[in-house]
């Protein structure tokens, strides 16, 4: 009986946001939470995609998705922007102009 080594155990790879991508992200969240729009985010890494989810309470599904999917790059891009309701109000390869679509809203806040 000839047995095979069975390889290590490894995760599937995940996708997740880069340190400077978060810093983008937490810098707009910052903004919005001192304006009383935002409270609490949540973030999940996926195979396929990583989301950085907005919450206005806690308890609530969230304001807005935002959406990496790093094979989207070449097609619609790989950042994209999602409303409460499925919609996609932004997509692109710039994160900072895909995130402009929530800064027009701290602008309104703001007035």
């Amino acid at each position: 009986m000839n047995i095979q080594p069975q390889p290590p155990f490894q995760a599937p790879p995940q996708v997740a946001f880069h340190r400077t991508e978060l810093g983008v992200i937490l810098g707009l969240y910052g903004r919005m939470v001192a304006a009383g729009e935002w409270r609490d985010y949540g973030i999940s890494s996926l195979r396929d995609v990583a989301i950085f989810s907005v919450f206005r309470r806690t308890a609530e599904n969230p304001l807005y998705r935002i959406e990496k999917r790093p094979k989207l790059r070449l097609k619609q891009g790989q950042y994209a922007v999602i409303g409460m309701d499925g919609q996609v109000l932004k997509r692109g390869n710039d994160l900072r102009q895909v995130l402009r679509v929530l800064e027009r809203k701290l602008i309104r806040a703001v007035e």
